[in-house]
């Protein structure tokens, strides 16, 4: 029995790491739409030629540059779940740093549905007792 619950724990670990780098990938297509935003917004605000012949005028300047913050902000927090969420993977793959891929999981939790979805069952996974002792087991050189 001992033996079939290691390989189902094997098993969810590596489908939790290749998750893991799904999530990666994830935030790097985000990161992308950030971007692709971002540019899209500056064409519209700063192109005066599009605004000839508006009631209006174009909006204020202040009105873009507010939105600068919220693309920075986007996009730091997205670089650091991209990078978070890949050495998790890494970690899930090798059987160590099991706190810092709990951290992550917790973390994961914030981005709804998928990623709390991943962050649950990582935290399930990992706060069982097998796979804590599957962690605490170091191969010795050369076997």
């Amino acid at each position: 029995m001992l033996r079939d619950q290691r390989k189902v724990d094997a098993d969810h670990l590596k489908l939790l790491a290749i998750f893991h780098f799904v999530g990666a990938g994830l935030a790097l297509l985000g990161l992308l739409f950030v971007f692709a935003h971002y540019s899209f917004m500056n064409f519209f605000f700063a192109n005066p030629k599009l605004w000839e012949g508006q009631k209006g005028g174009p909006p204020p300047a202040e009105f873009f540059a507010i939105f600068k913050w919220f693309y920075l902000v986007a996009a730091v927090w997205l670089v650091t779940c991209l990078i978070l969420n890949l050495l998790a993977a890494f970690s899930l793959r090798a059987k160590r740093h099991r706190t810092f891929t709990l951290v992550v999981a917790g973390l994961n939790c914030v981005h709804m549905p998928l990623g709390t979805i991943l962050g649950v069952f990582t935290i399930i996974v990992l706060l069982r007792e097998s796979v804590r002792e599957l962690y605490e087991v170091r191969p010795v050189a050369g076997t």
